[in-house]
Formats: structure tokens, C-alpha cells, sequence
């Protein structure tokens, strides 16, 4: 019953009148509403979506909520949600598109009749009317936020026919109100990244239609463009187009592109995270171009011409400066500035393709040190080779050329010059008589040509390209004044300033060049007048160049009075800056053209109100403040380009001091000019107290380091002596120790002399080794002996000149440091004295270890000579033969020798570790010696003049007529006769043992 009402509704003519569209569209909503079946549901959705294009206000009016309500309900069957979205695509979609329905749609709808009707709509007014109809349901379909959200949702679903449609209706609503949709979007829980999959769909259609989804996405919404640049999308749009074919892909290649502007423009986050990833190093192959670049496609030019957009993203001038910097660097260093070069000079690249090369090239060197040099190597591929600025220059005063692409050269060599002071001089070089060669056409003279010939723009972009070769660089405009012209044979030359003022005041003269052109006569004057006022600004020798023509003062005068017409007021304007810059400057050295003077001038022939008001004539004209907005020269029309950017940041400067200047009295100039003097004599008292400053705290910063060198060095020394402390004690324990098992085996022996000749004979053996090792240590004695004798005598050096070291140094930290370094000093030098006595003590100690050493080697002579010892040898024998079967005692006993011979050993390895110990405390010693020596010289040298020069000290203070204490003198003496004696006594108890 149901699908016969449904045939009724949907199926062929039934008599009597038919429905109209709107009642149709009713019965469907009814049968979407109220169906239980699922296939009737399909089958009336799928009713509404063949209807949504013909009929799309009633279908939008009734029909929404409930293709909403199949979006939340109907979630199992893909079939019936791809033709919901497809009509709600259809309600809000504003494009004109093709027809895409399937013949099944065609089949499924009714012949209506009505007033809608799918007819083309060219009124304007009816096409606003479809634009306002998508905005109204875009409306009604945010009014619940949850919809984008169940939409966002929808999108996981990998079915064609949901996914598809999905995006689409999606891009539709961003399309209608993006802003809304970017919001919803943001506070989504994985929104962004649920669109971002899209791109790694298998089917490229829905993968295309999701680049233009994140298109709208990314527009003006600088968070979304870095959570979309975070979820890897630089990488897989780089992927995308590699894949498609780079600048010779299609369409496809275009949105990417288009995409990577979207998320890099204006976002500093994004460049720098596109720069730190390597992704400009991408790019280069982007640009690699063949020999032969004849048939380029349109959309190869559209995609290189994006690719080019998206470098010049990278390093805009609106940029900030650390980050353009950054990417030149990066460009540079990965070749793409080359590759970029590359095409600058091929052949048969397209114009429009040429013309953005040139302005990104621009871009890539503008304030680039660097870069700019390259630039300047680069040579076209010309026989004989030509510098790539000649060949660009040629093609800017050339008026043949297309005016975009001589704009284009103009920004570029503007770009070059920027910032590069190397460059203007190189320019500027070209010009001057001892470097033109008349072989070859320079820049310098491609420029003079463009500033005096027939055609009024290349008057105005010579005129600018040179003034950018002097902007802010005051050698350059001395330098340019040197440039002699010769205007024709027979008459002497003119200079470069002296022509340009001439041509600027022979106005009929140019009525006659202007080829009867509107305006080309104005901005010819409005040329020059930028150069003149470009050059002469804050160069007094050049405003004194300028004036000393008498002609020129008149002529400025004269055209700031006249009442001229709207096109001349800018003329004005220019000359009364012109004139106020030769105010503002004038170094007074002209008699008759003084800064009073031509104030006095002003006011009689102008008026200073007026001169004033002629004044602002130049930044409120309309172009200025166009030129104002960026440094590239972007104009409509030749006609419209008149103010160059770098020279509205002059005015801007000038046209407030200019204004006071001419305002200001003789009197109020006296005392600005007294003002300034005091002001500067003040600058350079400060100057010098600091430097003065700066100096001392220096010297006290090295006083310092060499204290804190010295605390160092005594800590160190402290160390050694504490050091050298444990050793002696060690040695001191070690020779007890050896003296008690020497006392010990004497008494052993004499116990039991005849105990075997086998063990006297070990004994006997070992008491010569170890008489040897004592001699070795006696040797080794003396020799450390003298070595801390050595040190000793050093130490009293350091003392007597840190003395003398002391009595230069009057009050403040230094004179305390110092005198806690001499009572360091003294202390080691007493330190040093005990250890000598100690040693001594030692060496006695040895003498007669060595005497009770030899007094048990006789012990074995003598008695082996008796005959008692023969008899007790003889017991012994026969002891021995009955005691065989304890041979394993006996081998014990054996071992218990040998691990006593071991001991022995031990003891005479301690001996000699003790000599290899005295031995590498000589090497310290010598090694200390040394380090004392040069530890003595630093310290001389940093307590007398803080650089290595303290061992001069005292002959310093002698020759300066210093004297030292004699109470200091007589102590040293005394420390010093001291040492001698012993010296002396430790020599003669050598000489009694």
C-alpha cells in the first residue's frame, strides 16, 4: 500500500491537475518523517536530492531538519547518508556545477510543473539571490553547532559515498561562513586532524577535494594553520606534489601550492618550523628548467608562478627581519638562489613567468650581504658575458619592454642596493672618469642614459635606481659629485648634479620630450626632484654643490610661488622640500646662500605659511601614501607611478625638522647651535671618563684574575708542602719499621749462628742488597737535599721581592692580598726548613741502620771461624737428619722463610719504592723547582706591573729612586746565613758518617 502511494507520488502522468513542486517536496518531507521502512526513507531522500537544484529554497525550507535527523539516526546505511549530504551539498552550495546525477536520479523525478525552473541565471541580481539563499541555510545549519560536529564525525566513515559528499558540503559551509565553521572546528576534539587524514586517502578525488577543504580551512586563521602545519601537512604536500609532477603536475599541484601560501603567509610560526624541517631545500627542483622552455602548458605557468609566490612568502619584507634573514641564508646555502638565477637568464621562459622570477630574486637578495655578491657575480650567458644588473638595467630604460617587467628590474636592483654599501659603491664607480671603460656599457651609464632620454619613465626609474645607489650612504653622494657629463662637442663638461638641476628648470624643454603624453612631464620633474633631495640630504658639501649654482635658488623659489594646476602642485611640493633640505643642512660656507639668508627668502617671496603648506602638498597626495605601504614598486598605470617607497620614509623624516628650521629665528639657531657645542663638548668629557673608566676596570678586572692566579698558585704550594709532610712521615714509619726487622734478624742470628749456611747465606744476601739500596737512598738524599736547598734559595727570591713587591703597593685589596701571599710564602719557607731537618734526622737514622746492618753481617764470619760454631753446626746437622720425617713442617717452615724473604722483599721493595718515591719527589721537586721558578717570576711580575715583570721589581723601584728596609734586607741576610749553616752541618755529619 505504501509503495503504491509512493508510485502515485513518484511514477508517471496520473490524470487530473499535477503537484506543484513545493506540495512534492512536502509529501517527501512527510515520507522522510514518518516512514518505518529504511527503504522508503532512501527512496524519498533520494527524491529530495534530484529536486535540491531545481527546487532549492522549498527543499532548504522543509527538508533540512529532517535530512538532519537521517544524519543522527541512520548511521548504518551508507546509502541514505550519502544522498543526505548530497542534498544538503545541493541547498548550500552556491557554484554552478554540472549535472552529476545518476540515472536512477533521472528516472526517480517527478514532472513537476511550477515557476522554479533550472534555467540559467546571468542577472546579477539573481545570482546575489543565490549567493544570500546559501548564506541563509549555512545559517540555519550552524545554528546547531553539533551539526559540524556530527559532520566532522560522518567523515571517519571510509565509505565513498559518505566521505565524498561529506567534504564537500563541508568546504560549502567554510566557503558561506568560514569564520563560524573555523571556530566549531578549533574546539573540536581532533577536528583538524580527522580533515588532515583526508589526505592520505587512497582515492584521489576525495584526497583533492580535501585539499581544497583545507584551502578554505587555513584562510585567516593563524591557529588552525599551525595545528594544521604541526600535523605534518608541509611533508605530505611536498610528497603530493613530487608525486604529481612537481611545476609539470596538474591541477592538483596548483591546490597544493596554493594550500603551503595559505599556511605560511603572515604566520612566523609556520615559516620557521617549514625552515627548520629542510623543506626549502625541497624546493630547488621545483626551478630546474632545460635548455629549451618553448610550450610551456598554462598550467606549468600557474604553478610556477604560485612556486615562486610561496619563496617570496618565505622572505617578504613584512617578515620580520631574524627570520627573512634566515631563509636568504637557507636559500642561499641550498642553491635555490642560484637555480634562481638560472632562469633570470635563460631563453624562452614565459614574460609573466620572467617578471615574477625577477621579483622573487629580488625578495631572495633584498638586505642579504651574501646573497646580494652572488647577484652581483652572476653573468648572463652573452658573448662576451654580461653582468646580470647590465642586462636587467638595459631592459628598464628600454620602453619597448613590458611595464610590469621593468617595474620588476627596478625592484630588483632597488633590492640589491639595500642595505649593501659595497654595491652603491660599485655603481657609483661606473660613473666616475677613471673607471669607464668605453668598451663595455656599465650600469652607471645605462643609468645616465634612462635619466636623460626621450621616455618620461625611464627618466623616473633611473632617477629612483640611482637615488637608491645614495640612499643613506654619505661617501657615495661626495663621490657621485666627481661625475662629469659632456652634453655636446666644443663646450666644456658639466657635472651630474649641475645637468639634472639644468633639465629640471628648462620645463619647455621637456613639454617638447613629453610626446604630448598627460603627466610624463611631471613625472620627469618628479624623477629628478626625488634624486636631487635623495642626494643632497645630510651632505653639506653637496647641498654647498648645489647652491653655488645661482640659477637654482631662483627657480625653486619661483616654483613654490606660482599658482599652479592640480598636476603641478606635486612639483610644489618636491621643490619646497628641495629648498627646506638646503636649509636644514647648509654648513653656512656660501655668503650669499646662509641658512638665515635663505630663510629671509622664503619670507619675503613665499611666506612661511605657505611654504609650509606647499610642503604638505607631498604627503597628501593619494600616491604617497600608496608608495608608503611596501618597498615594491606596484602601480596600475606608468602614468600612476611617481613616488618611490624608500623616499616617502625621507619626507617622513624631513618634513618635521624642515618645518622647524624654517620657523626658527637667528637667535633661537644661536642658541641651538651654542646648545649643541656644550653639548658636545659635554659628550666628549664623558667619553674620555669613560674610556677612562673603562680602562681602570680593566686593569682592576687583571688585578684580580692575577690575585685570584696567585690564591691559586699558594693553595697549590700549600698542597705540595702537605703532601710532601705524609711522604717523609711515610718514610719516617717505613724506616722504623725496616730498623726493628733489621734489630730483630741481627738478634736471630746471634741466637742461633750455625742454623743452617743456607739461611746465613739468604741474610747475607739480602744485608748486601740492602746496604746498596741504603747507598742508593743516602744518593738520592743528597740529591734532595740540594734540589730543596735549591727551593730554598727560590723561596727567599720570592720573599725579598714580594717584599720589595709590597712596599710599591699602597693600601686597598691589592696590598692585602699581597702581604697574605708573603706570610704564605714565609710559612712554606719554614715548612720547607722543618722537612730539611727532618730529612737530616732521617739520614742519621739510616747511618746507623746501615752500622747495625754491618755488625750482622760479620756476625756470620766470625762465627763460622770458631769451633763452638762447628759443634753447634753439627747438632744442627744431626737435628736436621732426625727430624726428616717432618719434612712438610720443614716445608712450612720453608715457605714461612720464603714468605719472610718475601717480606724482606717487600721491605726492600718498600725501600725502593721509597727510592722510586724520593726519586719521583726529586722529579716533583724539580718539576716544583721549576713551577717555583716560574710561579716565583709570575708572581714578581704580577705584584710589580700585573704582566710578567716582577723579577724587574726591585731594579725598577732602584732606578725610580725607591728604597727597600734595610730591617727586610737584614732578614733575609739572616734567613739566608741561616740556611747556609745548614747547609754546612748536614755536611759535615755526611762527611763523619
Amino acid at each position: 500500500m505504501t509503495m503504491n502511494f509512493f508510485r502515485g507520488v513518484m511514477g508517471g502522468q496520473p490524470a487530473g491537475p499535477q503537484p506543484t513542486g513545493a506540495e512534492t517536496i512536502h509529501k517527501l518531507c512527510d515520507r522522510v518523517a514518518s516512514s518505518t521502512l529504511l527503504e522508503d526513507r532512501r527512496d524519498a531522500v533520494r527524491a529530495l536530492k534530484s529536486l535540491s537544484k531545481k527546487y532549492r529554497l522549498e527543499v532548504g525550507t522543509q527538508a533540512m531538519d529532517h535530512l538532519v535527523h537521517i544524519l543522527q539516526t541512520d548511521r548504518s546505511d551508507s546509502e541514505i547518508l550519502g544522498y543526505a549530504l548530497d542534498t544538503l551539498y545541493n541547498i548550500i552550495c552556491n557554484d554552478e556545477e554540472e549535472e552529476q546525477d545518476e540515472s536512477e536520479d533521472m528516472a526517480a523525478a517527478p514532472p513537476v510543473s511550477g515557476k522554479h525552473k533550472n534555467v540559467p541565471v546571468s542577472d546579477e541580481n539573481a545570482q546575489k539571490q543565490e549567493e544570500d539563499l546559501g548564506v541563509l541555510f549555512t545559517d540555519k545549519f550552524l545554528g546547531d553547532s553539533e551539526n559540524v560536529t556530527l559532520l566532522l564525525t560522518l567523515l571517519e566513515e571510509f565509505d565513498f559515498h559518505v566521505r565524498w559528499p561529506g567534504v564537500k558540503l563541508l568546504t560549502a559551509l567554510l566557503k558561506n561562513q568560514c569564520n563560524q565553521v573555523q571556530g566549531v572546528i578549533l574546539v573540536s576534539p581532533m577536528g583538524v586532524s580527522r580533515l588532515m587524514d583526508l589526505l592520505a586517502d587512497s582515492r584521489e578525488v576525495i584526497r583533492n577535494d580535501g585539499l581544497l577543504l583545507l584551502q578554505q580551512l587555513t584562510k585567516g586563521n593563524a591557529a588552525i594553520q599551525k595545528i594544521v602545519a604541526f600535523e605534518n601537512a608541509f611533508e605530505r604536500l611536498l610528497d603530493i606534489i613530487t608525486e604529481e609532477g612537481s611545476s609539470d603536475g596538474g591541477i592538483v599541484v596548483e591546490d597544493c601550492l596554493l594550500l603551503l601560501v595559505n599556511l605560511l603567509r603572515n604566520n612566523s610560526s609556520n615559516q620557521n618550523f617549514f625552515k627548520e624541517g629542510s623543506y626549502i631545500q625541497r624546493m630547488k627542483p621545483w626551478f630546474e628548467v632545460g635548455d629549451d622552455n618553448s610550450g610551456w602548458s598554462a598550467q606549468k605557468v600557474t604553478n610556477l608562478h604560485l612556486m615562486l609566490q610561496l619563496v617570496r612568502v618565505m622572505v617578504s619584507p613584512v617578515n620580520s627581519p631574524g627570520a627573512t634573514s634566515s631563509c636568504q641564508k637557507s636559500m642561499y646555502q641550498c642553491g635555490l638562489l642560484q637555480q634562481l638565477c638560472t632562469i633570470l637568464m635563460a631563453t624562452g621562459v614565459p614574460a609573466d613567468i620572467l617578471t615574477e622570477t625577477i621579483n622573487t630574486v629580488s625578495e631572495v637578495i633584498r638586505g642579504s650581504q651574501i646573497n646580494q655578491d652572488y647577484f652581483a657575480s652572476v653573468n648572463a650567458p652573452s658573448n662576451p658575458p654580461r653582468p646580470a644588473i647590465v642586462v636587467l638595467l638595459m631592459s628598464m630604460v628600454n620602453e619597448r619592454q613590458p611595464f610590469v617587467l621593468r617595474c620588476a628590474v627596478l625592484y630588483c636592483f632597488q633590492c640589491f642596493l639595500y642595505k649593501n654599501q659595497k654595491g652603491q659603491g660599485e655603481i657609483v664607480a661606473t660613473l666616475l672618469p677613471s673607471t669607464i671603460d668605453a668598451n663595455s656599457i656599465s650600469a652607471g651609464q645605462l643609468l645616465c642614459g634612462g635619466l636623460f632620454s626621450a621616455d618620461s619613465l625611464s627618466n623616473w626609474c633611473a632617477a629612483v635606481a640611482l637615488a637608491h645607489a645614495l640612499q643613506d650612504n654619505l661617501t657615495q653622494k661626495e663621490q657621485l659629485l666627481r661625475v662629469q657629463l659632456a652634453t655636446s662637442l666644443g663646450k666644456p663638461p658639466v657635472s651630474l648634479l649641475q645637468q639634472c638641476t639644468n633639465i629640471l628648470s628648462q620645463g619647455d624643454k621637456i613639454d617638447r620630450r613629453a610626446k604630448s603624453e598627460k603627466g610624463s612631464k611631471v613625472q620627469t620633474r618628479v624623477g629628478l626632484l626625488m634624486l636631487l633631495c635623495t642626494w643632497i640630504s645630510n651632505c653639506p658639501i653637496a647641498v654647498t654643490h648645489f647652491l653655488h649654482n645661482q640659477e637654482n635658488v631662483p627657480f625653486l623659489t619661483g616654483q613654490i610661488s606660482e599658482n599652479l594646476g592640480e598636476d603641478e602642485r606635486l612639483v610644489q611640493g618636491l621643490c619646497a622640500l628641495l629648498l627646506g633640505i638646503c636649509i636644514y643642512y647648509n654648513d653656512n660656507s656660501l655668503e650669499n646662500y646662509t641658512k638665515e639668508k635663505l630663510k629671509q627668502l622664503i619670507e619675503k617671496r613665499i611666506g612661511k605659511e605657505n611654504f609650509v603648506e606647499k610642503l604638505g602638498f607631498v604627503t597628501k597626495h593619494e600616491l604617497y601614501s600608496r608608495a608608503a605601504q611596501k618597498p615594491q614598486p606596484v602601480f596600475p598605470s606608468p602614468e600612476q607611478m611617481l613616488f618611490d617607497h624608500e623616499f616617502t620614509k625621507l619626507v617622513k623624516e624631513l618634513e618635521g625638522v624642515i618645518t622647524k628650521a624654517v620657523h626658527k629665528t637667528s637667535e633661537e639657531e644661536k642658541k641651538e647651535e651654542e646648545v649643541k657645542k656644550t653639548l658636545e663638548q659635554h659628550d666628549s668629557i664623558v667619553i674620555q671618563y669613560k674610556d677612562l673608566i673603562r680602562d681602570q676596570d680593566t686593569q682592576i678586572q687583571e688585578l684580580r684574575e692575577q690575585v685570584s692566579t696567585l690564591s691559586l698558585n699558594s693553595e697549590q704550594m700549600h698542597n705540595q708542602i702537605t703532601q710532601q709532610q705524609s711522604q717523609i712521615q711515610q718514610h719516617k714509619d717505613q724506616y722504623n719499621i725496616l730498623k726493628l726487622k733489621l734489630g730483630k734478624d741481627s738478634q736471630g742470628l746471634s741466637s742461633s749462628q750455625g742454623e743452617g749456611a743456607h739461611v746465613n747465606g739468604l741474610h747475607s744476601e739480602e744485608l748486601s742488597q740492602l746496604r746498596e739500596e741504603v747507598e742508593e737512598l743516602r744518593r738520592q738524599h743528597t740529591l734532595q737535599h740540594t734540589q730543596l736547598s735549591d727551593k730554598d734559595s727560590l723561596i727567599n727570591t720570592l720573599r725579598c721581592g714580594a717584599a720589595a713587591a709590597a712596599q710599591t703597593t699602597e693600601g686597598g685589596a691589592g696590598g692585602s692580598d699581597n702581604t697574605e701571599l708573603l706570610r704564605e710564602v714565609e710559612s712554606l719557607r719554614s715548612r720547607v726548613q722543618a722537612q730539611c731537618a727532618e730529612i737530616s734526622q732521617l739520614q742519621t737514622e739510616r747511618q746507623e741502620l746501615i752500622r747495625r746492618a754491618e755488625a750482622v753481617s760479620s756476625a756470620p764470619a766470625s762465627s763460622s771461624e770458631s769451633s763452638a760454631d762447628t759443634v753447634k753446626l753439627s747438632e744442627l746437622e744431626s737435628r736436621l737428619a732426625a727430624q726428616t720425617t717432618e719434612t712438610e713442617r720443614l716445608k712450612e717452615e720453608c715457605r714461612g722463610l720464603r714468605e719472610g724473604h718475601a717480606g724482606l722483599e717487600q721491605q726492600l721493595a718498600s725501600a725502593q719504592s721509597t727510592v722510586a718515591i724520593e726519586q719521583t719527589e726529586k722529579t716533583k721537586l724539580q718539576q716544583e723547582v721549576q713551577e717555583s721558578k716560574k710561579e716565583q717570576d709570575d708572581l714578581l711580575m704580577l705584584l710589580a706591573d700585573q704582566d710578567q715583570k716582577i723579577l724587574n721589581l726591585k731594579q725598577r723601584l732602584r732606578d725610580l729612586g725607591e728604597t727597600i728596609d734595610e730591617d727586610e734586607d737584614e732578614l733575609d741576610t739572616r734567613d739566608q746565613f741561616g740556611e747556609d749553616d745548614d747547609d754546612d752541618d748536614e755536611e759535615d755529619e755526611e762527611n763523619n758518617d
